[in-house]
């Protein structure tokens, strides 16, 4: 049972015009948006802060960017937002071979060493205590320039709150994002948690 429930869609006319992003990125307004409505500015602040985190500037694609995601969010523990970031990845066309082997990454062969690079950096950003070292630093560098690194820590930090947010909040999973669970996770060990 989550701890505060979300309010309808249409509370506030003006979030809900904003969380029209999310239709393109999950096919819903997610359940932790709809709780932060109960402060209108705060889910305001962060509609726009994921919109400019999310936003394509170039090979920090809309995929990998969703795949960083959950890969902060594994290391996490939310089951929430490892949900919902398998299904945007998979909705912004993450190829089938790269959902199926996230795990891998490291050693399998549809991930490039950029990506790989990026992926590290994740899972070290998002570790408590955290993990960043000269070894991830130097091997990030190697790959993406400083632009493209701003971007990257953007979408680890993003998460870092929505982790935060929703393990807090237990909030309820959605239909969709349960299904994409289950479909590119549940053989890893993912079933929801405390959000289904």
């Amino acid at each position: 049972m989550p701890l505060i429930n979300p309010l309808p869609p249409d509370h506030d006319p003006e979030v809900a015009e904003l969380a029209r992003f999310f239709n393109e990125t999950l096919g819903f307004c997610p359940n932790s948006v709809l709780t932060m409505q109960r402060r209108p500015a705060i889910a305001k602040a962060f509609i726009g802060l994921n919109m400019a985190v999310m936003q394509n500037q170039g090979r920090v694609t809309s995929d990998l960017k969703r795949l960083i995601g959950y890969l902060a969010s594994l290391t996490a523990g939310c089951q929430y937002c490892q949900a919902h970031t398998i299904r945007a990845a998979e909705r912004y066309g993450a190829e089938e071979v790269k959902l199926q082997h996230i795990w891998d990454y490291q050693t399998h062969p549809a991930f490039s060493e950029a990506e790989r690079a990026a992926l590290d950096f994740a899972i070290a950003a998002s570790a408590i205590p955290n993990a960043v070292d000269e070894r991830i630093s130097t091997n990030l560098h190697q790959h993406w320039d400083e632009g493209e690194i701003v971007e990257i820590l953007g979408v680890i930090a993003l998460f870092g709150y929505l982790n935060r947010w929703n393990d807090s909040m237990g909030t309820s999973l959605e239909t969709p994002a349960q299904e994409s669970g289950h479909q590119y996770l549940g053989n890893q060990g993912w079933n929801g948690g405390k959000h289904v």
